[in-house]
């Protein structure tokens, strides 16, 4: 069966995300790197379910002693333009001003969302589409999801900036992406399809610009309790060992 890597864009590529080893986490429900106080892996079934999108709030208009009473039907002006609904176009409003329609402008593309509505790790995992590009990567084997991975900038990952701070040794410059997820189920596991999906996303880094990648494992926890592997993975995979702490140690390799 032929093994393909997918972006997380859309609620049909959150789907594929494969369940966790251990079922007292979810990859679909953690914030824990999102997170830096309260973020946590655990598993919440609620997550799962689309999010409410409140109404809108509406400002409430100021106060005109010498308007009309709401009740009252509104007064035609003879002069204003027939079947437009918006304000003309203004080529004296402020930068600040809401834009307006001006017909003789190029229509901006819509940039790439995933949508209104979704769970809120796609949410989160959808923060960056317009800008970076994908948060996350499936691999399948065959039909079956077999192995996950989070990544991104820095900046999107508040508990990995905090970790970092703790090591000024670290290079500030240039920041690197960072890797803060990868699992396999545990059926697929023992066939490099982790190290296969690692390879794909620091190609694609590299191809975004950066030029380093770094990743948190943790030392002493079971396997299937850590969300960032094992620094023997990362060493296995082409990384160093950036910071060698006996509990948090910091793998970093260069684009």
């Amino acid at each position: 069966m032929a093994v393909r890597i997918v972006d997380v864009t859309g609620i049909d590529q959150f789907q594929q995300i494969p369940p966790c080893a251990d079922p007292g986490f979810d990859h679909r429900t953690c914030d824990y790197w999102e997170d830096a106080d309260r973020g946590s892996k655990a598993s919440r079934s609620a997550w799962l379910e689309a999010e409410a999108q409140p109404a809108p709030a509406r400002a409430a208009a100021p106060f005109n002693p010498f308007a009309a009473d709401a009740d009252d039907e509104p007064i035609a002006n003879p002069f204003a333009p027939a079947g437009r609904s918006e304000p003309a176009f203004n080529p004296f409003a402020s930068d600040d001003a809401t834009p307006a329609d001006n017909p003789f402008a190029p229509s901006r593309p819509a940039r790439p969302s995933v949508g209104i509505g979704v769970p809120r790790k796609l949410r989160l995992l959808g923060r960056g589409l317009g800008v970076f590009g994908s948060y996350a990567k499936v691999l399948l084997d065959g039909d079956e999801s077999a192995a996950y991975a989070q990544f991104g900038p820095l900046s999107a990952y508040p508990r990995a900036q905090r970790l970092r701070e703790l090591y000024p040794q670290l290079p500030d410059a240039p920041l690197p992406a960072v890797i803060t997820c990868v699992a396999t189920t545990a059926a697929a596991r023992q066939r490099g399809l982790a190290g296969t999906l690692v390879e794909a996303i620091c190609d694609d880094l590299a191809g975004r610009g950066f030029a380093a990648v770094e990743a948190y494992p943790e030392r002493g926890t079971r396997p299937d309790a850590t969300s960032a592997a094992t620094p023997e993975f990362w060493l296995d995979v082409g990384f160093r060992i950036a910071v060698d702490d006996d509990r948090y140690p910091v793998v970093r390799r260069d684009l």
